[in-house]
């Protein structure tokens, strides 16, 4: 019997082992075995159930590969901020911007965010209603850009619009 690999705790079952000598020359046996295992082991003698029990070391390391990275945008926790809060936040940077600036708006934002604020139909999406209460100005999506980040760019000069908070 060969033992590769194999660490813990193994069981071998002999059955109908009845007679005391049988059950110490097994044990004897499967001792010298043993011995020329590298591993760490201790053979323990048959129980009254004929149950040899033989506890052995790893000795190599368990093969596993981990593969994952960490999400860039909730940093491995699993949570991310909300999508109402995230609008709430574009919605206020729009109307400080439209009422304090005099240039032509452009908000860069993630795929999944600019669907989310011109979805629906043309007159109930949120960029509609933002367009009515600031006036108007351009979405573009940034594959780019994490699911939460968004910036603001002047549409005559291209630069970006740095915000504050």
């Amino acid at each position: 019997m060969r033992l590769r690999d194999i660490g813990g705790i193994i069981i071998v079952d002999f059955i109908d082992m009845k007679t005391p000598d049988h059950r110490r020359q097994i044990s004897m046996a499967m001792e010298e075995f043993m011995q020329s295992d590298r591993a760490k082991h201790s053979v323990l003698p048959l129980s009254k159930f004929g149950l040899l029990q033989i506890t052995r070391q790893r000795l190599r390391p368990e093969i596993n590969i981990s593969t994952g990275e960490t999400c860039p945008s909730c940093h491995g926790s699993g949570k991310i901020r909300s999508s109402q809060l995230l609008i709430e936040d574009i919605e206020k940077h729009v109307k400080y911007l439209k009422s304090n600036l005099n240039a032509k708006l452009v908000l860069h934002v993630h795929p999944i965010v600019k669907s989310h604020l011109t979805k629906g139909l043309l007159f109930n999406s949120i960029h509609h209603k933002w367009k009515k209460k600031y006036g108007a100005f351009n979405i573009l999506e940034d594959e780019g850009f994490e699911f939460l980040q968004y910036r603001f760019f002047d549409e005559s000069t291209g630069e970006e619009i740095k915000i504050d908070g």
